[in-house]
């Protein structure tokens, strides 16, 4: 069964910090993509950054640049948030899916998704 299961989120005011994680299992990670994405209510998901092994991070939102970075850990099937420097427009549920091709911005392009996490960031 395929899973990726995010953590992390929770409330920090503005110009802190959160890691966010998500971890994968029931797919050949190595073969996958990962992105992150956010949705802040009444809004759509908005792709954030994404990980290849070929192709190392792309950044799809202008506004986390500097700010959000991204990594994985193969060996934990793990890929990482770093959110810095939080504003409170980044409020939103952040979720992380998988896609068997390259990094899209797109989410229609991705396979598998996570159930979310809720971040919120207090002004």
């Amino acid at each position: 069964e395929v899973q990726l299961v995010e953590s992390g989120g929770g409330l920090v005011q503005a110009g802190g910090s959160l890691r966010l994680s998500c971890v994968a299992s029931g797919f050949t990670f190595d073969d996958y993509v990962i992105g992150w994405f956010r949705q802040a209510p009444g809004k759509e998901r908005e792709g954030v950054l994404c990980i290849s092994s070929s192709d190392g991070s792309t950044y799809y939102a202008d506004s986390v640049k500097g700010r959000f970075t991204i990594s994985s850990d193969n060996a934990k099937n793990t890929v990482y948030l770093q959110m810095n420097s939080l504003k409170p427009e980044d409020t939103a549920v952040y979720y992380c899916a998988a896609g068997s091709d390259r990094c899209y911005s797109d989410y229609d392009r991705y396979d598998y998704w996570g159930q979310g996490t809720q971040v919120t960031v207090s002004s």
